[in-house]
């Protein structure tokens, strides 16, 4: 299966009503601060779309069994995704990125 990465999409806010459109499906996903470009979160997983959706999730409090909701600032991020057919495959083209990046790296430092 030849994948390539689909385009960065703005993280959803759920206040707004957005949601996330991603593969369900095994694959590898990058998340980045809009800003800077900095990394938030790399991974290969099983499901692209469950691992996506947990990870601006915040933990439930007390108070928000009341109504009352803890007031959390999210970051503003994008994310784009890599579908694969197997989750071993998603883990060896992870893998690959990661040893780009870090031949990229050595020589830009």
């Amino acid at each position: 299966m030849t994948s390539t990465w689909s385009e960065w999409k703005r993280y959803p806010k759920v206040a707004r009503g957005e949601k996330l459109e991603a593969p369900i499906g095994p694959g590898v996903f990058e998340v980045r601060h809009t800003s800077s470009g900095a990394l938030f979160a790399f991974e290969a997983v099983d499901n692209l779309a469950l691992a996506l959706s947990s990870i601006t999730s915040t933990p439930k409090s007390f108070a928000s069994w009341f109504g009352k909701r803890d007031p959390v600032a999210s970051p503003d991020l994008e994310y784009r995704t890599y579908a694969t057919s197997t989750r071993e495959e998603a883990k060896v083209a992870a893998e690959r990125m990661i040893g780009r990046r870090e031949t990229f790296m050595s020589h830009v430092a």
